[in-house]
């Protein structure tokens, strides 16, 4: 398997401008409209930028739904999300996200999307429609450099042991409660019985290992028992909540964010309620998650493990 080797060399563009926001993670894109019918060379210079930085944002763009779907096809297929295709969908559509008074913000834990399918999604892409007069920031959170602040020993227990993931009860309940149908529950659990996934996942770009985390979606960690898997996830989830591990987003209307599934973990700040807030997402089916002891390890950067929590 060949990886990426662009993202260690000098970080360097001709057709976009990169500006950091964050030590771990996170950048400004500038010079180039996401809008519009991208060359190849835009496409593959913003793509670098996602494999570098993890996510990466673009401030005030005029995007329809299309326009958004057809960036995101750049990536791979546009998924049909799995409630969607559950009620008969055949093509991919974009996900509209309103938090009001009537509807309570549900995002404001750290998680990556849909880890219960056999084959998550590998990029998302989410606009800003309607930003409410105070909060509702978003957060990402390097699941890559997570993993490499562990101490040695601690990453050598880790790799190759595997969670079980499974939409129930929390995104079952949701579902219900959002729809009105409890009959949802017995048809996503059916069409949807769980899977097990790596702990630590090999980003099949780059080559870098991260934590596959995702709170309310993983179950335990297979084959210990359940004192001893409760300690780990614990332990784990104390540790990604560190904020050098952290970037932070302030949307503005039109602010469009795309990040990398496969390395990062994100929450939406509830702090806005009960003021509007409508966000319109879709992401990019994906392959399904591995652990390949043989590629080497590439930290990011040097971390010296910290006990900051």
């Amino acid at each position: 398997m060949t990886f990426s080797s662009s993202i260690d060399a000098e970080e360097s563009y001709d057709t976009i401008q990169v500006s950091r926001i964050g030590g771990s993670l996170g950048a400004v894109i500038s010079g180039v409209d996401p809008s519009d019918d991208l060359t190849d060379q835009q496409f593959s210079e913003i793509h670098e930028a996602l494999l570098r930085h993890e996510v990466i944002f673009f401030r005030n763009v005029a995007m329809s739904a299309e326009a958004q779907l057809e960036l995101a096809a750049r990536w791979g297929q546009p998924s049909i999300y799995p409630v969607q295709a559950l009620m008969g969908a055949t093509e991919p559509q974009l996900s509209v996200i309103r938090d009001d008074a009537d509807s309570l913000p549900s995002a404001d834990n750290w998680h990556t999307d849909v880890t219960w399918i056999e084959a998550p999604p590998k990029v998302a892409l989410l606009q800003a429609m309607v930003v409410p007069p105070y909060g509702g920031d978003t957060l990402w959170c390097s699941i890559t450099s997570a993993y490499d602040a562990l101490s040695a020993p601690m990453r050598a227990m880790i790799d190759g042991l595997e969670l079980h993931h499974s939409n129930y009860p929390q995104f079952c309940t949701a579902m219900a409660e959002k729809s009105g149908s409890w009959d949802l529950v017995p048809l996503l659990r059916e069409a949807y019985p769980g899977v097990n996934h790596p702990l630590v996942r090999t980003h099949p770009e780059t080559g870098r290992r991260a934590l596959y985390l995702a709170t309310n979606f993983h179950q335990c960690v297979v084959g210990l028992n359940e004192a001893e898997s409760t300690a780990l996830l614990d332990f784990l989830m104390r540790h990604i909540t560190q904020p050098r591990f952290h970037c932070r987003w302030s949307w503005a209307e039109g602010d469009l964010a795309i990040w990398d599934e496969r390395s990062t973990n994100h929450r939406g700040v509830s702090d806005h309620y009960p003021e509007v807030r409508e966000v319109r997402r879709c992401t990019v089916d994906g392959d399904r998650p591995y652990f390949d002891p043989s590629v080497p390890y590439r930290p990011k950067a040097p971390m010296v493990p910290k006990a900051a929590y």
